[in-house]
């Protein structure tokens, strides 16, 4: 019975025996009568031996979080959007990012190289043109392992351009150029910010003097109208003098109200008689009068019972 013979491993026997002699990089020809257009363009992934450029011995090896900072130069082997890589798998992606200008591109790394160990990495010309680095013998460049989706591994494969992806910012771009210096030993000086220039002094116009005027008359004072005389200001007419009243001749008729022993009883007769409280002896006594004639008498006398006192009477002055 006749066993069936794996045709890969001849050559894979190739890669272990290239690898040994130390002679060129190893070059991924697995792919060698595939359709590389399809997703099967992407298998096997191949990693190969360990080999040696300047003096530098490099292991490949299937490093998923790759991501370093190094200078990127451009090849002229290669179509399309690809890249040279010293360790990564064959095919692998990469983002790729010009710290110059933080602009950043999709790449597909074929091939092992470039053949120069102070560089990370080998562009063909058509990744360099959509970096924008194809003029630069040495630029500095951020590669990142990624693994994009089947749209953007099928258009690197027919060897077209993917599109780019989002700048890298302003202060990234500022960590991985130090980062790079700081690999390099270079020592960047600190530029102060200049101070921003004094401001000129604005030259000072002296104001023209103003011709001399002659001083504008002062205006007459105006006579302030005098206030019209109030009712209070006009003289009132003097009254008419009062004539003096009559003598009226002396009364001989009293009312002899009451007696009293107390002399509050009797101020209190007096209040409401109209009288006087005179004091004889041990009692005070409330008159009323004098009157003129005998009416006034009698009318006084009945005023001083109405007001409650019926012993009142009527008196005649000695």
């Amino acid at each position: 019975m006749r066993l069936p013979v794996n045709s890969r491993l001849p050559l894979a026997a190739l890669f272990l025996l290239a690898g040994c002699g130390g002679g060129a990089p190893f070059q991924d020809t697995s792919l060698v009568g595939q359709s590389p257009y399809g997703p099967a363009g992407d298998y096997p992934v191949v990693v190969g031996p360990a080999y040696s450029v300047g003096g530098v011995t490099y292991s490949p090896s299937d490093m998923m979080n790759y991501d370093v900072v190094g200078r990127a130069i451009v090849g002229s082997a290669g179509a399309g959007v690809t890249a040279a890589h010293h360790t990564l798998p064959l095919p692998s992606y990469v983002e790729l990012t010009a710290l110059d200008t933080g602009k950043t591109i999709l790449v597909r790394v074929e091939r092992r190289g470039p053949m120069s160990a102070n560089n990370v990495i080998e562009l063909s010309p058509g990744a360099a043109a959509q970096l924008g680095i194809a003029g630069q013998p040495r630029a500095p460049v951020r590669v990142r392992r990624v693994n994009p989706i089947e749209p953007e591994r099928a258009v690197l494969r027919m060897g077209e351009a993917a599109p780019a992806r989002m700048d890298t910012p302003k202060s990234l771009l500022t960590v991985l150029q130090r980062k790079l210096d700081s690999q390099e030993g270079v020592v960047r000086p600190v530029v102060e910010p200049a101070p921003p220039p004094a401001p000129t002094p604005a030259a000072t116009v002296a104001p023209k003097p103003k011709p001399a005027q002659s001083p504008a008359p002062k205006p007459s004072p105006k006579p302030s109208p005098k206030p019209a005389p109030t009712p209070a200001s006009v003289a009132a007419p003097k009254p008419a003098p009062t004539p003096a009243p009559a003598i009226a001749p002396r009364g001989r008729y009293y009312i002899q109200v009451g007696a009293f022993s107390n002399q509050a009883n009797a101020k209190a007769a007096a209040a409401k008689t109209g009288g006087t409280v005179v004091q004889s002896g041990k009692f005070w006594r409330v008159r009323m009068g004098p009157y003129a004639n005998d009416a006034l008498a009698k009318a006084a006398l009945a005023k001083a019972r109405a007001a409650g006192y019926s012993d009142a009477r009527i008196q005649s002055a000695n």
